[in-house]
């Protein structure tokens, strides 16, 4: 079967499959996640083992220490792994939720319905979880899913669908609700993206090479996360302590996830006495400053010249990029002009800046006082995500149970006709 022809077939499956789940109960369906939860803790060994060679592969590859870390499954990973299916299977369902109902002066009764999206395609990168997360929550919400998993995560990827798919199957769920592509070849993500008889909503999580070009292609809506390029800005009012133990703990903690700090902005009066404390941090912990004039004017030998591009770039490695600003709507207009409305947070124990901030930046998380590592699914109580969406329509930041429903009308009559 040539590639066209398989993608095609896999489209004519999830549809079908799609039907097939959409009909079926909560009770059934939580079944079906706590066999798949089942089966990945009794299939550790095997997906271990795949994700060994993808890791040893790429890093004769030359992949980076922060690629390489999102790669890697570890046994406590991969029991996260089987606590979110559980997790999600323990969340309410919002598959049939009436989310508004009223009646007209005529009779009608209409009311606003959660339904299933119908059959979502994922197109992602790197993180072999992601495999999990995706399908897990489609399955939750009765959506069938197509995963296409990047070429150095395609062994473990193929171990992980296997091992949710032998759990659905066991539990009654319809065979190809999760299917995925077993081809690292790049025109998959075309002939996906042009399936719009079959798929009704794609969700690239990758690089911007990988976005571009998806939405290039697109037949049908795409909800997207581009870079994430979160910034922390620390107000004349902060607690120094506090704010650097954010800042630490939003650059170092996981460097090469999105919702890792990218920027921090000092406000000038703080700045030195900042400086003091968190610059030997930073380094103790490997990171590499890029400061602005007045940065470089206090670290000295401590921080290198940033340039411009410096302050449009999301690292995703041990790099930060440090700034001095006069106030906070330097600060604000700083974040909307170079960031990517992704996470941004502010460190300050005055309210009223604090609440002009929230207010003022439109990014789809942001914080006061608060790393922004919380941006995440299971971080927000949701039990997984499938992805964070910097997009404004249909779904903004953590996307998990809800943004993954849609909505229709059911208007129930008593024989009314329009005049």
């Amino acid at each position: 079967m040539d590639l066209k022809a398989q993608i095609y077939d896999i489209g004519r499956r999830a549809r079908a499959a799609s039907k097939a789940l959409a009909q079926l109960s909560s009770a059934q369906k939580n079944a079906g996640l706590l066999a798949m939860a089942d089966e990945v803790t009794a299939s550790q060994q095997e997906l271990l083992s795949a994700n060994a060679r993808d890791v040893e592969r790429a890093r004769a590859n030359g992949l980076s220490s922060a690629m390489l870390d999102r790669l890697t499954l570890t046994p406590a990973r991969v029991a996260s792994m089987a606590e979110g299916i559980r997790q999600v299977a323990a969340l309410p369902d919002p598959v049939s939720q009436i989310i508004s109902r009223w009646t007209r002066p005529n009779g009608i009764v209409i009311s606003k319905v959660r339904v299933p999206i119908g059959v979502i395609g994922i197109i992602f990168e790197s993180r072999p979880n992601v495999t999990s997360d995706a399908a897990v929550l489609c399955t939750k919400t009765g959506n069938a899913t197509i995963l296409r998993g990047g070429s150095e995560a395609i062994e473990s990827n193929l171990a992980i669908a296997a091992a949710l798919s032998r759990g659905a199957a066991r539990a009654g769920l319809p065979q190809d609700a999760i299917l995925l592509v077993p081809t690292t070849d790049r025109e998959a993500v075309k002939l996906m993206a042009g399936m719009d008889q079959y798929i009704d909503l794609i969700v690239p999580r990758g690089g911007h090479a990988l976005i571009e070009a998806v939405v290039a292609s697109a037949r049908m809506p795409v909800i997207k996360h581009y870079n994430g390029i979160c910034a922390a800005y620390i107000d004349k009012d902060a607690d120094l302590k506090m704010a650097e133990e954010i800042v630490i703990n939003g650059k170092t903690q996981r460097p090469g996830v999105c919702n890792a700090l990218e920027t921090v902005l000092v406000h000038r009066d703080i700045a030195e006495r900042f400086f003091q404390t968190v610059a030997p941090a930073l380094l103790a912990k490997g990171v590499e400053i890029r400061g602005d004039e007045r940065v470089c004017a206090q670290l000295g030998d401590k921080a290198r010249p940033a340039t411009e591009a410096d302050w449009n770039t999301e690292f995703l490695e041990l790099i930060l990029a440090v700034g001095v600003v006069d106030s906070l709507e330097e600060a604000v207009a700083h974040i909307e002009s170079h960031g990517s409305h992704h996470s941004d947070c502010i460190v300050t124990a005055n309210e009223a800046a604090a609440e002009r901030f929230l207010n003022e930046v439109d990014s789809a998380t942001v914080y006061w006082n608060a790393s922004t590592r919380f941006t995440d699914g299971g971080e927000f109580g949701f039990g997984a995500e499938i992805g964070i969406s910097t997009d404004k329509l249909h779904a903004r930041g953590p996307m998990a149970l809800e943004e993954l429903t849609t909505y229709k009308y059911q208007i129930r009559g008593t024989g009314q006709v329009r005049g």
